[in-house]
Parts: C-alpha cells; structure tokens; sequence
C-alpha cells in the first residue's frame, strides 16, 4: 500500500471521544520447537520468571500477575494467540455484544478453560489476521510470592500498561484497523511510513492504556511469521545497558542495535529469540495523555541507532 488510507486518517470525532474497551495487552502465547532454549533466553538473558510448568508448557513470569508468556511446544516457532485484557466482567460483556452486532464470532471459553488461562472471564475469537484473540477479566495475581528475576534487575513496566507490545505483519491492513479500532476501541497514536523494496509500507501504532502502543501493524502478506516483535520495558536504562552486554557477551545474537525510536521515544535493542522473530528490550517509552495527543506520521523509526545487524561484524542503518 502506498501509504495511510483515507478512512484511517479521517477519523471521526466520536472515534477520538470514545473509550478503549481494551485495558492492555494482558497475555501472549507463544509456540516453540525448543523449549529448553526458551527457557534460558527468557530467564538467563532477558530476566523473566518461571511461574510453573503445566502440561509441557512454561509461564513466564515479569510482574505480580501469575504469567505474561506463555511458552508451548509447536513447529510453528511464532505467536499462536494473545490475550487483550479488560476492567470487569460488564465490559467483556459489552465487547462480546459490539463482536456480534459487527459480523465477528466469538465463544465463551468454559469454566475448564478459564481455569487453564487463570482469568475469571474468557471469550475467544479470530481476528482479520487469522490470529487466536481471546478478552478477559480478572487475571490471577500472586502477591504472596512477588515477582523474582533470576537476574539482578530492577523490574519490568506494567503496572496501568500491560505486558508491553506486540508488532503483527498482517494481509489486509483497512480491515485490521477496522477491528482493533473500530470494534475493540483502540486509540490511533501515530504512523510509520517507510520504503521496502520500492514500495511504501504504512506502520500503525495503536494504545490502549498511557503506553504509546501495545499493538502496531503492517501489511505483508508474504512474511514467514505473523510476528514482527514483542517488546519488553525495564525499568531502569541500566538494566537495558546491561542486558545489552550481556548479549554480547553471551553471543546471543542482535536484530538491531542500541538506539532510540522517532515515536514513542524507547531506547532499546532487538535481540533475535529462539524462535527466530526479534524481541525488543527497552527503556524509557513515552506515555500519551489522550487530552493533548495528536497523531503523528513519521518517516523514520529511529532518532538514532537501530542499525540492522547482518553478520557479526557487518551492519546497515535502518
């Protein structure tokens, strides 16, 4: 596409006025072919909890709430479903009737099923993309046992904002928007724009909380997984500083290089995980006030920094 659509950027007031539904980007479910090396990246590298072990699959701790990852075994080496968390019950009520006056079908997950996400409330569904979508309430904490890095950091940014953010590579960008804006009430925050083999490619970000997005996408039909990234916010630049070196150190290998992005400000790098797509660890996003926030276009991703890492001592600059 060549770049923002028309409807994307002529947005009603009513759209601007109108309340997220969604509270943030609650869980993650992700299906790997080595559960072993998972387990290492997760908690040696990036400082993650192991919760428990349940069935072969891992629940990766970052917080108070029992998991935000969870890691099961699969070939597909990608992201199998997420979980977009709301306030209470009345609310998912509210989603599951807006799913299905707009032409999408949603189930009411089972007592059983709800026990094994560890939420009070679960509907599920498919977006446009063709990825698993579930809505909850009430996810399951632990403040007797607080969260405990294996690692010596000082913690992840979650609290009001979730797990952190997720990058989908989707095939029908307008009906992606439609979805997740017009129909789960997510907020525009700004785009991308960007050439990729002559052609410009849009990035939409989207935010549901004070973070600057918990979802951004893009129209690629053809990539080989439907996960760009997941992004990951420390608390502390030093933690990002000494995970960073340590992934030197450890040869974990780097997608991208210590930088800072043009729109929501993170400094961070991209490291490649097991599985293949990259994950994002950074520091120091900006938050919107829904009040003052206009959305932006930019033609950069980075202030600067970020460059795409080849081989291991050949980079280009994204």
């Amino acid at each position: 596409m060549d770049n923002a659509p028309e409807s994307v950027v002529s947005l009603s007031a009513e759209r601007f006025s109108r309340p997220t539904a969604i509270s943030g980007l609650g869980y993650i479910g992700i299906g790997v072919s080595d559960l072993a090396a998972w387990e290492h990246f997760a908690t040696a590298i990036l400082g993650l909890e192991v919760y428990d072990r349940d069935d072969g699959n891992l629940r990766l701790r970052m917080d108070d709430q029992q998991y935000r990852i969870l890691i099961q075994p699969s070939s597909a080496d990608d992201l199998e479903f997420v979980g977009w968390e709301v306030a209470n019950e009345s609310v998912l009520a509210a989603l599951e009737a807006r799913l299905q006056t707009t032409g999408y079908a949603s189930t009411r997950a089972s007592a059983e099923q709800c026990r094994e996400r560890r939420v009070a409330g679960l509907i599920r569904l498919t977006d446009p993309a063709g990825l698993k979508t579930e809505l909850f309430w009430g996810p399951l904490v632990d403040y007797q046992r607080p969260f405990k890095s294996p690692r010596a950091i000082t913690g992840f940014d979650t609290a009001g904002k979730g797990l952190g953010h997720i990058v989908l590579m989707v095939d029908d960008f307008e009906a992606t928007m439609r979805f997740y804006r017009d129909v789960l009430g997510m907020r525009i925050s700004d785009f991308i724009e960007f050439n990729r083999l002559g052609t410009t490619v849009t990035m939409a970000f989207l935010r549901c909380n004070p973070r600057h997005h918990s979802l951004a996408f893009m129209e690629l039909p053809s990539a080989p997984k439907r996960i760009s990234h997941v992004m990951l916010q420390a608390l502390s630049l030093d933690d990002v500083g000494r995970t960073y070196s340590l992934c030197q150190e450890q040869n974990v290998p780097l997608t991208m290089t210590l930088g800072r992005h043009t729109n929501d400000h993170m400094v961070s790098f991209y490291v490649r995980t097991p599985s293949g797509f990259a994950l994002e660890y950074g520091w120091g996003g900006r938050t919107i006030d829904d009040d003052t926030w206009q959305v932006q276009t930019h033609h950069s991703a980075s202030i600067w920094g970020h460059e795409r890492v080849l081989a291991p001592a050949q980079t280009i600059k994204s």
